[in-house]
């Protein structure tokens, strides 16, 4: 009986995996047809959307200040987090419980009022640039995701390796940059992976602060859509499927999967 249920999980977990991936293999496929339309199964393959996807000069520009903001946000994010999340693990200050949450309370909100909020906030202060109001808006919310991955790899970590290197004549910042560091890095790829992908793919909060300077993907598609939907869409999002799984082998070539198990 007992291997029954192992066969039938094990068929439920296929089933499940089947679920999540069809979708991908359906707009991969779909990117290939040579019809205007969404048409499925595909009859013949064609490169036609890809060809006029590298013709669509306002998608690569979009695709252009997604990247950079995201990219901006999360060196920032992982400046600003990993010396809170050491001083919350290490109780450095009082309240560390209380700051905690409160940098992880962005991901309690909805979107949307996030959004109004920073829009709310940025025009009281004066701050009119896109691309300025993006940045200091994805640093918080991509915040939680890197303090959150660091705070549960300092649980793992032995502090008392730090006050043996201060004994062995380290200072304390030189133990922590020669101890503490290095063991937080696989953690800290895997927060800033979160932290790129949250800040590249963020609709809700974007909304409210893009202008025509400054637009970021998602909002380019979304507006793309709404003029008129055929596969160049399916075409974009493959590339970035692929972007995907390359960033996923270099981290795994540069700290490996098991490492990036923070348990």
């Amino acid at each position: 009986m007992a291997r029954v249920f192992i066969v039938l999980g094990r068929f439920w977990a296929l089933l499940v995996i089947v679920f999540l991936l069809a979708p991908i293999f359906v707009t991969v496929a779909v990117s290939f047809s040579p019809s205007a339309v969404f048409d499925f199964p595909v009859d013949r393959l064609s490169t036609r959307w890809y060809e006029r996807l590298s013709r669509q000069s306002s998608f690569w520009e979009a695709l252009g200040t997604s990247a950079w903001i995201a990219s901006v946000s999360t060196l920032l994010a992982v400046a600003l987090a990993t010396p809170a999340a050491i001083a919350i693990a290490t109780r450095a200050i009082p309240g560390a419980r209380t700051l905690a949450g409160l940098l992880t309370s962005p991901l309690m909100m909805p979107g949307l009022v996030v959004g109004i909020a920073f829009l709310q906030a940025f025009r009281a202060v004066g701050l009119r640039d896109a691309q300025t109001c993006l940045v200091i808006a994805h640093v918080i919310i991509t915040l939680p995701y890197i303090v959150r991955t660091l705070l549960a790899s300092l649980h793992l970590f032995d502090f008392s390796l730090i006050d043996a290197a201060r004994t062995l004549g380290s200072t304390w910042p030189g133990a922590v940059a020669k101890v503490l560091l290095p063991a937080l890095f696989p953690a800290v790829v895997t927060g800033s992976a979160f932290a790129f992908l949250a800040s590249f793919d963020n609709y809700s909060i974007s909304l409210f602060l893009v202008d025509v300077t400054a637009r970021t993907l998602p909002i380019q598609v979304l507006n793309y859509l709404e003029t008129g939907a055929d596969p160049t869409i399916a075409a974009i999002s493959t590339i970035l499927l692929c972007f995907t799984v390359l960033a996923l082998l270099l981290a795994d070539r540069i700290v490996g999967v098991r490492r990036l198990d923070l348990g």
